[in-house]
């Protein structure tokens, strides 16, 4: 096994440098890529981040800690809007195929690979994935403790707008509260059935046995939030507690098992594998990240 890759956190693209890790490589991965908010054509680094969010800093948006930045927010609903709706569906879709492609080479047979999205494009990342050879298997649902309606309250639209029984709309608006985040469950092809795969690999299995005897389902709920590091910047970190129960159920947690985060973010999946002693390996193309992700993983004992 080539060793210099692992446990550590590479910079760079993660298109280009998954090419440099050996074929059949890592047993899973566990990653949260950027959504897609008018993320194809601009730089997603820190400084289009910081950019974003002080759009948002003092005006009434509710959510400050997420990047702004979809125009497809707003606007008049008309041919052109829905053309451009889906043109950036496209491009993010062709962009997940990109590195999912390299991804897909370096999984090996039998790797879990769990993609962390919205609601609304998880789908097009599974599509994504199964055009590069993954076979879908699941979606997890990661209920949060709480969510805000982003739509549009029509009562108060149409009293803004003078509209006289206007209570007569009262409790409809242009969406739901958003509560839960979708992670789409994924596998490289098992060789042959599930018992031959882990014999050789080592992979393909799910760890399913909770705490209280129970059965794993695919709800995950009641997941504490960390407290906030004061050297941790980034805008979306996951809760190191979910991270930790994803690993738990997804990595095999034997001798030479590799779990891989092409983006890598603040850090939290490889810290997770860190506490497990499992192996890792990060891929960040925002350089101040990785002193994060250098530092949080210090503070985990070996």
């Amino acid at each position: 096994m080539n060793k210099d890759f692992l446990n550590t956190i590479m910079n760079g693209d993660c298109r280009e440098e998954l090419k440099k890790l050996p074929d059949n490589y890592v047993s899973a991965c566990l990653t949260d890529p950027p959504y897609n908010y008018e993320f194809i054509g601009h730089k997603w680094d820190d400084g289009e981040i910081q950019r974003r969010m002080e759009r948002v800093k003092d005006s009434n948006t509710l959510v400050k800690n997420i990047p702004y930045g979809s125009g497809l927010a707003g606007g008049i609903r008309n041919k052109s809007w829905y053309k451009k709706n889906r043109e950036n569906i496209v491009d993010y879709e062709n962009w997940c195929a990109d590195w999912a492609a390299e991804l897909f080479r370096v999984c090996k047979p039998g790797a879990t690979v769990l993609v962390f999205n919205s609601t609304r494009t998880v789908a097009h990342v599974q599509v994504a994935l199964e055009k590069v050879g993954f076979y879908a298997r699941d979606i997890i649902v990661y209920r949060r403790t709480s969510g805000i309606p982003k739509g549009i309250n029509m009562q108060k639209k149409l009293e803004q707008k003078g509209y006289q029984d206007s209570e007569k709309f009262k409790g409809w608006h242009s969406c739901l509260r958003s509560e839960w985040e979708a992670i789409c469950v994924l596998q490289k092809p098992l060789k042959n059935n599930y018992t031959e795969t882990l014999l050789e690999f080592g992979t393909g299995l799910f760890y399913t046995e909770m705490d209280n005897g129970g059965f794993q389902s695919n709800i995950l709920e009641n997941i504490k939030r960390d407290k906030s590091q004061d050297y941790n910047v980034h805008c979306t970190v996951k809760p190191l507690e979910l991270m930790r129960r994803l690993v738990e159920i997804f990595v095999p947690r034997i001798k030479g098992s590799i779990v891989i985060d092409p983006f890598a973010g603040s850090g939290t999946t490889l810290v997770a594998a860190k506490e497990y002693g499992i192996d890792y390996i990060g891929i960040e193309i925002e350089p101040s990240y990785i002193e994060i992700i250098e530092r949080r993983l210090s503070e985990v004992s070996d």
